[in-house]
């Protein structure tokens, strides 16, 4: 699946994409699936928030941490099977999956997921390899909050990041002008570098924008960061900033 021309292109930009991972039956059960757990059909009270900060009734960006808790049976399921091979075929045959998440934008809510690097929510590790992998369960557009990339930015040191709202999300200085959006047809995926630097811009449009996410990293650094206590399930926050 990654061939010598598509894993220079991520060495090199920090991002890649590649399309038509999934088929029709893919999206069909992922579609149901991820409706369940917006709809909370699932036991996910600890594992739901709204990514945007926002004090009212409305959950402008919502994030589900670790699906795959709750429902087990993903792991054996195509994007997890796929994503572990795109993943090894990266950065090597001891990355392991680290986490998973949904990340949803609502329909006309156009609210923003700030610049930040991933790595800036993470403990340092002494080994940095570390990649995600957003698909598409919609198709994924600029009106919509496809992903934005700076490329070569993860060969530069994390940026500072800050947190200007209480409950909202980590966020850095980044430019669009020096960016890419990366539009995406459903069924298709995005991967980023740990230190790529990235935003989205607010769901504009009248349809939901759901995105299923794997993070993968060496065997050895997911067992460091659980000895130091950290699992990504949302139930205990450390940051690196």
């Amino acid at each position: 699946m990654i061939d010598n021309l598509r894993k220079n292109f991520f060495n090199e930009n920090g991002f890649l994409v590649i399309e038509n991972v999934l088929s029709n039956q893919d999206l069909d059960f992922y579609d149901k699936t991820y409706n369940s757990f917006i709809n909370n059909e699932f036991d996910i009270k600890d594992l739901r928030s709204d990514l945007s900060g926002t004090n009212d009734d409305i959950e402008y960006i919502t994030q589900i941490m670790t699906p795959s808790r709750v429902y087990p049976e993903l792991t054996s399921k195509p994007i997890h099977m796929k994503g572990s091979k795109i993943a090894t075929e990266l950065l090597g045959d001891d990355i392991v999956l680290d986490f998973d998440m949904l990340i949803n934008k609502a329909p006309n809510t156009n609210k923003i997921t700030p610049w930040h690097q991933d790595a800036a929510y993470w403990i340092d590790m002494p080994d940095k390899r570390a990649l995600s992998i957003w698909f598409a369960i919609d198709n994924a557009t600029v009106d919509n909050g496809c992903m934005w990339y700076t490329p070569k930015s993860h060969l530069s040191p994390v940026r500072n990041h800050f947190q200007p709202n209480s409950g909202g999300a980590l966020q850095c200085i980044g430019d669009e002008k020096e960016s890419t959006p990366v539009p995406l047809k459903r069924g298709s995926c995005v991967i980023h570098h740990g230190q790529t630097l990235h935003y989205s811009r607010g769901n504009k449009t009248n349809q939901h924008r759901r995105a299923f996410i794997l993070n993968y990293r060496p065997s050895e650094m997911v067992d460091y960061e659980r000895k130091m206590g950290f699992d990504h399930s949302g139930k205990r926050e450390v940051r690196n900033n």
